[in-house]
């Protein structure tokens, strides 16, 4: 471990984005080691897949479709990731405008899409961009209207059926940050959105780079856009693990309370808490061992597949899902 601990590049940063899902101690090394790795061969995965569908394509380098189709399954992953790529469509018109006026009027904006993007990075948009920063729409691949090289006029009073509909995703992780933040303090709050700008790709380009596999992998270049949505998937990937990893630890703190904990002392009764008992132990963070239930249980997958054995001893080999 002690080898691994010296390849762990993003400590901090994973340190941060498990504070803002909801681990409330401090990891140890072992454990964000743990999850980084894990992140790198999600990442690592992505790209060959990536490349795989380039190659079907005919091209050599990979695209932002490429990364969409991924993650085309998860409806609600697809609607914050379109968001996020809206967001930052207005932030470079806003930004492309004022260097053309010689203004500062995008000099506020920074990260703000994130609670709409549901990632970490601000507290919204920071400024009113107006009716000539309307945020563009992000067609999908697989969609019809990617078909066609016209497209009907949108109209400004039209309805997002689709994010009315994937709206609940959303509003869930809205209310888990406030149910996170309402007993803060000030002073917990402030140092609570710092950690919600973590990020393993923002101004950290070359070392992502290096750290994904991009030229070993994959001989494509990334754009921005490309290295955008990556940090944001990687971002949602830590995040999904540390709320799993937590639903494991407080299950497996509540059968140790239930009875008894320690083997030994199973057979003892539980005796209820009386009014002079002292305070309980502070929370113990998240161990190596719930993060690898938690990523057991996110590969965990249907059982079509082995059925489909017929129910012989064959060795049954699934391939890795992205998380």
């Amino acid at each position: 471990m002690a080898d691994k601990d010296k390849l762990a590049k993003y400590r901090t940063e994973i340190q941060q984005m498990m504070f803002v899902s909801g681990e409330t101690g401090e990891p140890s090394a072992e454990t964000t080691t743990l999850i980084e790795s894990i992140v790198q061969q999600q990442v690592q995965e992505m790209l060959r897949e990536c490349t795989n569908l380039a190659t079907r394509r005919g091209s050599r380098s990979i695209s932002t479709d490429d990364l969409m189709m991924l993650i085309r399954h998860d409806r609600a992953k697809i609607s914050r990731l379109r968001h996020f790529l809206q967001w930052k469509d207005v932030r470079r018109s806003v930004k492309d405008n004022s260097d053309d006026k010689g203004g500062d009027a995008g000099a506020d904006i920074g990260a703000g899409d994130a609670d709409i993007a549901g990632v970490a990075g601000g507290s919204g948009p920071a400024v009113e961009t107006g009716k000539k920063a309307k945020r563009a729409k992000v067609d999908l691949v697989w969609e019809p209207q990617s078909f066609y090289n016209e497209f009907v006029p949108a109209r400004d009073d039209d309805n997002d059926e689709e994010e009315d509909e994937q709206n609940f995703a959303t509003l869930q992780r809205l209310k888990n940050a406030d149910e996170r933040t309402k007993n803060m303090t000030r002073e917990e709050y402030v140092h609570w959105s710092d950690c919600r700008q973590a990020s393993f790709t923002f101004r950290k380009g070359k070392r992502f780079k290096e750290w994904a596999g991009f030229g070993i992998i994959t001989e494509s270049k990334p754009n921005d856009d490309i290295i955008d949505i990556l940090g944001f998937l990687t971002f949602e990937i830590v995040q999904t693990l540390t709320e799993e990893a937590l639903k494991v630890k407080d299950a497996e703190d509540l059968y140790k309370k239930e009875t008894g904990g320690e083997p030994q002392n199973r057979m003892k009764r539980k005796r209820e808490s009386g009014l002079f008992d002292p305070p309980e132990e502070a929370r113990e963070p998240v161990q190596p061992s719930h993060v690898q239930e938690a990523y057991r249980r996110l590969q965990r997958g249907n059982n079509k597949s082995r059925a489909m054995l017929n129910f012989t001893r064959n060795i049954h080999r699934s391939a890795l899902k992205l998380i």
